[in-house]
């Protein structure tokens, strides 16, 4: 095959086409549907045995996930409102916000199974929406990287700035920074939380400036979480970059840290905790997790059920098929069957009734 540029043609053999030719018959064969397509014929052979093999993959497959999401071992402790005391348990509010008040509370939780290290801690907040369009906006990704050399911080209203001088960093995200805090007793021990490398890798490395330190945070009149230490950049304030990935959901985990040592079945861990963050204002709760993990990750048992689902519908719908087909066989393209032979098909049984 030979093109000439010049002529825009394709020469075959002793025939020339023209290249547009060649295009506006590929266009209409496209538009027209007349391209070749394969198009396979669902016989019921086909659909039984396809139903079967989905369901004989996807059951395995739930069953093994199921199983290693039942291994994980969790902990959850609601503290929020048992972290109260008495006298202010129709008065919440006042009692978080009231800073001459011990916000010191104790929890006791009991290990009901082997927990094999690490054994990572978590916050869980409930009815808290980080999601929420003006609060994920308030935020300025050019300050966290490059700090007050980035001086346009409009986004971060009405956290930019505080007595005149900005804020580092600035936005509804950071200045509600969860400042709950939690160490654990075993015996007469104090376990020691690994509180390193609990943020992403990405975010430590290329979203928050290695030479940015806070500067003026927390300096106004109203605060709305915790401080930050302005002797140590923001890439090593791990605290504050797992709490600036906000979550989809209203309630959400985030790591606090991990133990690094095993725990065994009916040990006592006593978790001394302070109660600093404001969650009653809004109807939140708190709760501390304590979480094992797997080859899947944590705790979640829905894919496992959601994969044993589909499968066991498919292997029901072959079934109900293959019963449907040997009930009324009929032979691979019976000519009778087919749509333009149904009409022909029908008179003719009229005509021999009368």
């Amino acid at each position: 095959m030979e093109v000439d540029g010049s002529a825009s043609t394709v020469s075959r053999g002793s025939q020339s086409i023209p290249l547009q030719s060649r295009r506006q018959r590929a266009f209409y064969q496209f538009t027209q549907q007349s391209l070749p397509a394969c198009k396979p014929v669902l016989t019921p052979a086909w659909v039984i045995t396809t139903f079967l093999l989905v369901g004989a993959i996807f059951i395995p497959v739930g069953l093994i996930t199921l199983h290693a999401s039942q291994n994980v071992v969790e902990i959850v402790d609601q503290y929020d409102t048992e972290c109260v005391p008495e006298a202010f348990k129709g008065n919440k509010v006042a009692y978080i916000k009231d800073n001459l008040i011990s916000k010191n509370c104790s929890r006791y939780l009991k290990v009901y199974k082997h927990m094999k290290a690490p054994i990572y801690i978590y916050y869980q907040l409930d009815n808290y929406y980080q999601n929420h369009r003006r609060y994920v906006k308030s935020r300025s990704d050019q300050q966290l990287l490059h700090g007050l050399g980035y001086n346009d911080t409009s986004s971060c209203k009405p956290e930019e700035s505080k007595n005149g001088l900005p804020t580092v960093p600035c936005g509804l995200i950071a200045w509600s920074l969860f400042n709950d805090t939690y160490t654990f007793i075993h015996g007469r021990t104090e376990l020691k939380v690994n509180r390193k490398n609990i943020a992403w890798k990405s975010d430590r490395d290329h979203k928050f400036g290695k030479h940015v330190y806070p500067f003026n945070f927390q300096n106004g009149t109203l605060i709305g979480g915790g401080k930050l230490d302005p002797r140590i950049p923001l890439s090593d304030q791990e605290d504050l970059i797992v709490w600036m990935r906000t979550a989809a959901l209203p309630s959400f985990r985030k790591l606090y840290g991990r133990i690094e040592e095993d725990l065994d079945a009916d040990d006592v861990l006593l978790v001394n905790l302070t109660n600093n963050y404001n969650t009653y204002s809004f109807g939140g709760k708190k709760k501390i997790v304590l979480s094992t993990s797997s080859w899947l990750g944590g705790k979640n048992d829905f894919l496992g059920l959601a994969y044993t689902f589909v499968g066991s519908t498919s292997i029901f719908i072959s079934v109900v098929f293959l019963l449907l087909h040997m009930k009324n066989p009929r032979p691979y393209r019976e000519r009778p069957y087919l749509p333009w032979n149904k009409q022909s098909v029908s008179s003719r049984r009229c005509d021999d009734t009368l």
